[in-house]
């Protein structure tokens, strides 16, 4: 007893290594600060409405969550008697970010047609929506665990690491070569060629510094101080996520699978830490990012929150509890003091996508690498919904410039007359989360020899469509594409039918297709 009471005598709320931390998690942030603000300004969204209610609103997330994390960390101290234990380094989600930017905001906006004030409640809303489904995901996640294989999950994020991340941070380097090119390669050298640097400075971080002191002599960056320093306080109300409501709602089958990866994140995330010696509670993680998600929707917020990975790194580098709630008090200091809205003067956008990136190659070869070599077929799959995604998205979008407000049949008709590969494109474009893991999941099972459970998913399959919850802007009894339902039915009819079957089939125990 006198043992765990000396310990947590010299438990420090904060230290020099914490330094670490605090680097990894702000630092690391910033870069979803800046595209956001970049990518809204680019839509049109007022600056106001940017940094006045949507920055603090997303900073507040990350100040409740920052500091609870330190909180559980204390506790979990106090409960061990151990002085050594790392609190959960916490943030933004990258691929969520893109899926909230590109598969809510840019429909609600350039698709319908509302105006940013209209879209930032919808988004509110669907923020709120995603943090009620996070807080669950401590009840739900060990089912859908169980039930969907991880090359399944690992390919979702794979997919839309490919399609919104890679494409946009490749495709910002070649419009901006002469900045891009070279701070692109010293970002690679460091990070994937494992280069280190003297002193074992973070290679990604002379990346970003060199790009903006680059800029600076370029002239592709300024030094902008409106508003810098000037108090901005979050606005509380509830009344913007209810009206927003009645416009986010036809986008639940992008919401909510991309919230169950959010929260199957947390849990991976988390268990790594409890491989690390640290065993926190995952439901409780959960909760917290899910309160936390819904508390900055509440703020103004549009971005939710989750578990980061890097704990073990952290660990190794002796950061303890002190990191967390620093960083999330630093986050309101710069949100609520619009330090946000002068790095995005400072930082171009081409730096920032150099980070998402070298994130997306990261995913994209982790898909590959954490699972099974034999579910490469399933992981690949999986990547087509999202590129259906990114190409009806583009579509629409170029065609809205010039004046179409929607793809009518007969613009499809003539668009395929012309040689545009356009028809099943719209039906994967509603739910593609959802779409690609499911056929990642039937295309495991039909590798793994467990036909039974492939029919499971596409009878999955053919419920969600026929709620209009995959394949359909619209969400209701017999909702989607009756020809759609009866296509997965079918699938799921000749799975069955082969399993019956099996004994009068001849196959090997293990089939290498490649």
């Amino acid at each position: 007893m006198n043992s765990i009471k000396q310990a947590m005598s010299h438990v420090p709320f904060l230290k020099r290594e914490d330094t670490n931390g605090i680097v990894y998690v702000f630092a690391g942030n910033i870069g979803g600060f800046v595209l956001v603000a970049s990518m809204l300004l680019s839509f049109g969204w007022p600056e106001d409405l940017i940094f006045k209610r949507v920055i603090p609103g997303i900073c507040v997330g990350l100040l409740v969550q920052g500091v609870y994390y330190a909180w559980m960390a204390y506790r979990l101290a106090r409960k061990e008697g151990r002085s050594d234990v790392t609190a959960l380094p916490s943030g933004l989600s990258t691929p969520v970010v893109f899926v909230y930017l590109f598969g809510v905001i840019v429909p609600l906006q350039f698709g319908l047609g509302l105006a940013p004030e209209q879209v930032w409640m919808a988004a509110t809303a669907a923020c709120f929506l995603g943090g009620l489904i996070e807080a669950f995901g401590g009840i739900i996640g060990p089912f859908i665990r169980k039930l969907l294989p991880r090359a399944a999950m690992l390919a979702t994020v794979a997919g839309i690491a490919l399609v919104w991340m890679a494409t946009k941070g490749l495709f910002d380097v070649y419009a901006e070569p002469v900045l891009g090119m070279p701070i692109l390669i010293i970002a690679m050298i460091g990070l994937i060629g494992g280069y280190v640097l003297p002193k074992k400075v973070p290679p990604l971080l002379v990346a970003i510094v060199a790009g903006i002191i680059y800029a600076l002599v370029l002239g592709k960056a300024q030094i902008v101080t409106t508003g810098l320093g000037q108090l901005t306080l979050p606005s509380i109300g509830i009344a913007p996520i209810i009206q927003g409501f009645k416009y986010v709602l036809p986008f639940l089958s992008i919401i909510i699978p991309v919230e169950i990866y959010n929260f199957i994140e947390t849990m991976d995330n988390v268990e790594a830490a409890h491989a690390a010696g640290d065993r926190y509670n995952v439901g409780e993680a959960q909760m917290v990012d899910g309160v936390a998600t819904m508390i900055s929707a509440v703020c103004g917020g549009i971005m939710p929150n989750t578990v980061w990975l890097g704990h073990a790194g952290l660990k190794k580098s002796g950061c303890g509890i002190g990191y967390s709630w620093v960083s999330g008090v630093l986050f309101a200091i710069a949100g609520f003091f619009g330090f946000f809205q002068f790095l995005y003067h400072l930082v171009p956008e081409v730096v920032i996508a150099i980070t998402y990136l070298w994130c997306a190659m990261v995913m994209i070869s982790q898909a590959f690498v954490d699972t099974p070599r034999r579910h490469s077929a399933a992981i690949a799959i999986a990547f087509v919904p999202h590129i259906a995604n990114y190409a009806y998205t583009e579509i629409t979008g170029a065609l809205y410039a010039v004046g179409v407000e929607a793809v009518t049949p007969e613009i499809a008709s003539s668009m395929m007359a012309n040689g545009v590969m356009w028809g099943g494109v719209e039906a994967l474009y509603y739910g593609s989360i959802i779409i690609g893991m499911m056929w990642a999941a039937i295309t495991v099972f039909i590798i793994d020899r467990k036909l039974v459970y492939a029919g499971h998913i596409a009878m999955i399959s053919a419920g969600f469509t026929f709620i209009g919850l995959i394949h359909s802007s619209i969400m209701g009894i017999n909702a989607g594409p009756t020809a759609l339902t009866i296509g997965y039915l079918s699938v799921a009819g000749i799975c069955y039918l082969t399993h019956a079957l099996r004994d009068k089939l001849h196959f090997p125990v293990r089939f290498d297709y490649v």
